[in-house]
């Protein structure tokens, strides 16, 4: 059993764009990397064999709220952890249930000692503390657990920003003396992130970053982005935290986004990413492709029995044509779920080995700017 670790394998010369290897006990994760939602254990209409087979995931996420309400940590505990529960043998990430507690605003209550909060199931009352986040946490049994955090809303006034930015570092503070008061489980080790938060305002956000570095924990996490802020402003707060950010730790962006949303942020240094916007927008019938975005619900796809994307190395993207997925969808198939996210998440894998190559190779800056345009592109 060893600590995560985050070797520096390469860095481009023309922007915060680097690549690296992260090594947990369940293996290695090379970086830049997309990591698919599998928020109850499982990712949306795709199997842990395809996600292996053709969506090639190193990491995929748990959710600790969903988790903690169902199949509930008796049956996880049991089980021997998520690992064994949903036969995944690589690693997991687990997020602390924060974002979702905090979306329920209406049934929530946040005091200092934690959050009150009602189940979207059957309207139970639980209290999540960071001392029973780190517990729920070590139980669903994740290489990587997240510190539970306050992710304040969009558009936060500063006072409120800083209040909860605040509380959030205090909460920190509990969540490492309980991860360190309690044994890793399952003969693995699991391995703590820090959030940073502070809203859209610098001086919050170094603050955030200076306090979250002074953990020295083995990767460190940005939060409180993507919440409804324009993207420009996304991106220069992200700027600003891989500033300030250890360099020699792994840099995770938490539920970021578009295709071009990564590219972006990966070009100021970020390693690690998350979205339901593969597997989400696919069921929805929205396709990210190398060539730009395609709606196949669209008219325009019934007589077209080309690959879904004949740009993209994935065997359900070739096999199948867009006549027949655009049926699928038309029919209310569930198999149109499948092949919609299965190609999502392969082209979102994809495109992070694409970014991850071409840092390697000196000319990702430029290619990045040509990617950008293309991704955008309304097919």
């Amino acid at each position: 059993m060893a600590t995560l670790s985050f070797e520096l394998q390469h860095a481009d010369t023309n922007s915060g764009a680097r690549a690296g290897m992260i090594t947990t006990d369940h293996g290695q994760i090379p970086t830049p990397i997309f990591m698919p939602v599998g928020t109850v254990g499982s990712v949306k209409a795709v199997s842990q064999q395809l996600l292996k087979s053709d969506v090639n995931a190193q990491i995929i996420l748990g959710n600790t709220y969903h988790l903690y309400l169902r199949p509930g940590m008796q049956v996880l505990e049991q089980a021997g952890g998520l690992h064994r529960f949903n036969h995944w043998e690589r690693p997991i990430l687990t997020d602390s249930g924060g974002y979702q507690v905090f979306s329920l605003a209406g049934t929530r209550k946040i005091k200092e000692e934690g959050v009150t909060f009602q189940s979207h199931i059957d309207g139970s009352k639980h209290l999540f503390t960071p001392e029973k986040v780190m517990d729920i946490q070590r139980s669903i049994g994740g290489d990587i657990i997240m510190a539970f955090d306050e992710c304040p809303p969009g558009g936060s006034e500063y006072g409120y920003a800083h209040k909860s930015m605040e509380l959030t570092h205090r909460w920190l503070d509990r969540c490492f003396t309980q991860f360190q008061a309690t044994p890793d489980k399952y003969g693995y080790t699991q391995n703590l992130f820090p959030i940073v938060q502070g809203g859209t305002f610098k001086d919050l956000r170094k603050q955030s970053c200076d306090y979250i570095a002074s953990k020295q924990a083995p990767g460190n996490a940005i939060g409180g982005l993507s919440v409804g802020e324009p993207e420009p402003v996304m991106y220069e707060i992200c700027d600003w935290c891989c500033q300030h950010l250890p360099e020699q730790k792994p840099r995770y962006l938490m539920g970021v986004g578009t295709p071009w949303n990564i590219l972006e942020c990966i070009s100021l240094g970020i390693d690690m990413f998350d979205c339901v916007m593969p597997t989400r927008n696919g069921r929805n019938a929205m396709l990210f492709t190398t060539e730009g975005i395609i709606n196949i619900d669209n008219k325009k796809w019934e007589f077209d029995f080309s690959p879904i994307d004949k740009g993209l190395p994935c065997d359900m993207s070739q096999y199948y044509s867009r006549a027949y997925l655009r049926h699928l969808f038309k029919a209310g198939e569930l198999l149109a779920f499948t092949i919609a996210s299965v190609h999502n998440l392969s082209f979102y894998l994809w495109l992070a080995d694409q970014a991850r190559q071409h840092i390697a190779q000196g000319d990702f800056a430029s290619w990045k700017e040509d990617m950008v345009v293309r991704l955008k592109t309304r097919l």
